[in-house]
């Protein structure tokens, strides 16, 4: 007779003293035969921090997925290298691969974070399917800034925007545009709030695991790395 663990199906955010809680619903029977790998998901706006905390994950042991620079491999800079107004065009099928890439890791066993916005419910709806597809336990991030703090780092990343792949130059109008076509989670998408500290989302990571299975954690006396945080322009 296999033994049997409990395997989340959904979280939900809570905030007490400045730091997420989770509180754990709907819970489902998982083997405990293979590892169950976490699939994480962020939903942000550019300059919200989402490639400093998917470094950071990655430094803990995630595999690391991120379309903005598989797009600067395949066709340099955007407005330089091809027209601005190709972007999601030429995005389309480099998501496509990801999605394959990260059904791949995930079917391995290896927990992975896709260092993308993801604007839209429909969006984290399908990717949350991919995740489940590849065996994942998908969670959903979600990183609130205000507009004056993500402007300062597109600000200072725009400098950046030749040499750098996830420093894509676009103006605080741009930014301004891209707001009123983001749709941040609602209560109907269980989620955790990025409190800007990287160790309270791996201690958060942790608890959604099945038992007895184990997440990745930070390095002792590591800081995350004080990274650019990757634009999407979507």
């Amino acid at each position: 007779m296999i033994a049997r663990d409990i395997a989340l199906e959904g979280t939900r955010a809570l905030i007490t003293d400045g730091r997420p809680k989770i509180t754990r619903t709907h819970a489902v029977p998982h083997s405990r035969q293979a590892r169950t790998p976490l699939a994480v998901l962020m939903t942000g706006m550019p300059g919200a921090g989402k490639t400093t905390l998917a470094r950071a994950l990655e430094q803990a042991g995630y595999q690391r997925l991120c379309p903005d620079e598989e797009m600067f491999r395949r066709y340099g800079h955007y407005g330089i290298d091809f027209p601005r107004g190709q972007f999601r065009v030429r995005e389309a099928p480099v998501l496509k691969d990801i999605a394959v890439e990260f059904r791949r890791h995930l079917q391995a066993g290896h927990d992975t974070v896709v260092d993308h916005g993801f604007w839209t419910p429909e969006e984290r709806a399908e990717w949350r399917r991919i995740a489940e597809e590849g065996g994942g336990v998908p969670v959903l991030i979600y990183l609130p800034a205000p507009h004056e703090v993500r402007w300062a780092r597109v600000r200072e990343r725009n400098q950046k925007a030749t040499v750098d792949a996830n420093s894509i130059e676009f103006s605080e109008e741009d930014l301004l545009r891209f707001a009123t076509r983001f749709h941040p989670p609602s209560a109907d998408e269980p989620h955790i709030v990025y409190d800007s500290k990287p160790d309270s989302v791996l201690t958060e990571l942790r608890h959604v695991l099945p038992c007895g299975d184990v997440a990745p954690q930070l390095p002792p006396d590591t800081a995350a790395p004080g990274v650019s945080n990757a634009p999407s322009e979507e």
